[in-house]
């Protein structure tokens, strides 16, 4: 009799797939109780080297074309659709509706194809030509801010992700991301499909753990730029003290928020990481 050969889940962080450096891991049991798998439980050194993975990666892909962003948030969407019924699955055995699961697989893919449609247009809308009194021309144009913090919310595992990822990706950001705490799975999936698509290494990083581990690292660490979050009040209020200290941006999904619907995706979302750059230039220079 030829024994099942199980998957071992592992965070994805700079293009690889690592294992913590603790060592440490925790039981992830589907929703009869059945084991499934264990998965690594990340440290605050496991942070800060997907921090520095994540900077590595920045400059490069902030220096693409808007377009070609588009293109690779494009593809990221095609290979979910092609995957489809295994992220189905995947979320079937965490215990949601086979209905439930196909709504969010659908609306995943969706969402990253609403945010590719926009890597080339966003410029148009928040940039600007501002009339002045002197005889200059005065453009704002747009810029990523950096290296951003996502904390994923625990429900739905894989679409809060995605919805939290995509907006700040699409301007040239790069992220750190916490996924879901209680259902990291569909998380492990997702890396495994960045981490063959046109991505590039580092621009994506993602990291499985516990929230009280790793929530005070993601509000204090100084190279992080921002932080989009779906969590709790007390997390809440620890990441504004360590946002505060580390002066970063800090923006919190409401928690009434539905995440299938379309007021969980807007351009406002892709302006909540960017910087805003006026430049003067004299008439006839």
């Amino acid at each position: 009799m030829r024994l099942p050969i199980t998957k071992t889940p592992k965070p994805y962080v700079g293009g690889a797939f690592i294992r913590s450096e603790s060592g440490r891991t925790f039981p992830l049991n589907d929703a009869r109780g059945n084991f499934v798998a264990n998965m690594p439980q990340c440290t605050r050194k496991d942070l800060r080297n997907a921090v520095e993975a994540a900077a590595k990666a920045g400059p490069g892909w902030a220096k693409r074309t808007a377009y070609n962003r588009g293109q690779i948030l494009y593809r990221l969407g095609e290979m979910l659709e092609a995957r489809r019924q295994e992220l189905i699955d995947t979320l079937v055995l965490f215990g949601a509706t086979k209905a439930a699961a196909t709504k969010e697989v659908d609306a995943c893919s969706d969402r990253l194809i609403y945010y590719a449609g926009w890597a080339d247009k966003y410029e148009q809308v928040l940039g600007n030509v501002n009339p002045v009194a002197s005889p200059h021309f005065n453009f704002t144009v747009t810029e990523p801010m950096g290296v951003i913090g996502v904390i994923a919310p625990d429900t739905p595992a894989l679409l809060g992700l995605i919805s939290l990822v995509a907006p700040v990706i699409v301007s040239g950001n790069t992220v750190v991301a916490e996924v879901s705490e209680t259902n990291p799975y569909p998380a492990i999936l997702l890396g495994e499909m960045l981490a063959t698509s046109d991505l590039p290494g580092g621009v994506v990083n993602l990291l499985t753990g516990f929230r009280q581990e790793l929530v005070p690292t993601f509000a204090t660490h100084t190279h992080l730029r921002g932080l989009s979050a779906a969590v709790g009040a007390e997390d809440r209020k620890t990441l504004r003290l360590g946002a505060a200290e580390s002066v970063k941006r800090v923006h919190f999904a409401d928690a009434k928020t539905d995440w299938l619907s379309g007021q969980a995706q807007d351009l406002y979302a892709i302006r909540d990481f960017i910087e805003f750059k006026t430049t003067w230039h004299p008439v006839g220079a």
